[in-house]
């Protein structure tokens, strides 16, 4: 049995959030369409939607820090998603473990696990 989710079309994007699935850092936030979430559940791996590039795309094809879906959650009223994954590297295109590591007072609290110089160039 599959849950409805609350895409309101083709082109809908929904919230997904990405949580370790070991330890229970939030470590990112994105946006899927419905091919993204189709993409995931078929390969196991991540897949969002890039608003700023306007295209589908799988977590860590560029970087390899790809991430492993180990269940897919939907929220109650199916418009929001929790992908808890088993991360490969850092979730953080600045190196980072998560993409939550800066408090409000702009405090670093996170580590950078990669140098995102080497990585993308």
């Amino acid at each position: 049995m599959s849950v409805d989710l609350a895409f309101e079309g083709p082109d809908d994007l929904l919230p997904a959030v990405a949580q370790d699935a070991e330890t229970g850092t939030v470590l990112m936030l994105a946006y899927v369409s419905p091919e993204a979430v189709e993409r995931t559940r078929e390969t196991g791996r991540a897949h969002y939607y890039s608003r700023s590039r306007d295209e589908l795309w799988e977590k860590g094809a560029t970087s390899g820090h790809v991430q492993r879906v180990e269940e897919v959650r939907v929220d109650c009223d199916g418009d929001a998603l929790l992908y808890l994954v088993r991360q490969e590297g850092g979730a953080c295109h600045t190196g980072r473990e998560s993409c939550f590591y800066r408090t409000i007072d702009g405090e670093e609290v996170g580590e950078r696990v990669f140098d995102p110089d080497e990585v993308y160039g």
